[in-house]
């Protein structure tokens, strides 16, 4: 089952993504996680990424793909994955079908999670984390268990990201609607697009993901 989950940030593709992994044993595949990987390993590509990265550039697409590329020729990916924060263009997109076209493989699925604008500025500017394990939370939605401390950890020590803020979502939104949102298209096209009301209740999201899976 190899998956991509779409939706402007703030959405709930992370949470949602965790518990496809935890109930199908397929891996999360981050590119910012991909590209620290093949750094740290020293593989061809990651020297490649580190010599931009060092001169202060941005990776190219092509790097990134390859990257990706060889991310998923490793064994736990051989019953599928699921794409998170790539593609996030249509250069991108075309990129990622033809480098599984060369591997004799396919996306199965794209689910887009739909949510307000409104409601993404409250979900993002009261998210945080714990600063050891990075377990998620949110001061309305989802707080720890015993205030302050870490329901999978134990840890006491929280952070937020800095640009989890009102000021800030509204730049992230109209950067997610230029480059990304016309993926929700370019999938559609290709009848590979289903979608789920992300405004609903996290658990009424799970069963709607599961229901679209079950049918791949």
């Amino acid at each position: 089952m190899r998956l991509i989950l779409l939706g402007p940030p703030g959405a709930g593709k992370g949470t949602q993504a965790q518990r496809i992994v935890e109930k199908h044993g397929i891996p999360q595949l981050s590119t910012g996680d991909m590209l620290r990987a093949a750094v740290t390993a020293g593989t061809d590509v990651g020297k490649r990424a580190k010599a931009v990265m060092d001169a202060g550039n941005l990776v190219s697409d092509e790097i990134v793909n390859a990257i990706v590329s060889e991310r998923i020729d490793q064994p736990d990916c051989k019953d599928g994955f699921i794409l998170d924060g790539y593609p996030r263009t249509l250069v991108q997109a075309d990129a990622v079908e033809a480098m599984l076209a060369t591997k004799g493989t396919k996306l199965d699925v794209v689910i887009e999670v739909q949510v307000d604008d409104a409601v993404l500025v409250d979900r993002i500017s009261g998210r945080y984390t714990c600063a050891n394990c990075g377990a998620g939370y949110h001061d309305r939605l989802h707080k720890p268990k015993v205030d302050g401390v870490c329901d999978k950890c134990g840890s006491t020590s929280f952070k937020r990201r800095a640009d989890d803020n009102a000021e800030t979502v509204a730049t992230r939104l109209q950067d997610y609607y230029k480059k990304t949102s016309p993926l929700i298209g370019y999938y559609h096209a290709k009848g590979l697009l289903k979608s789920v009301d992300g405004m609903a209740d996290m658990d009424e999201v799970t069963a709607s993901i599961e229901a679209i899976l079950a049918k791949v």
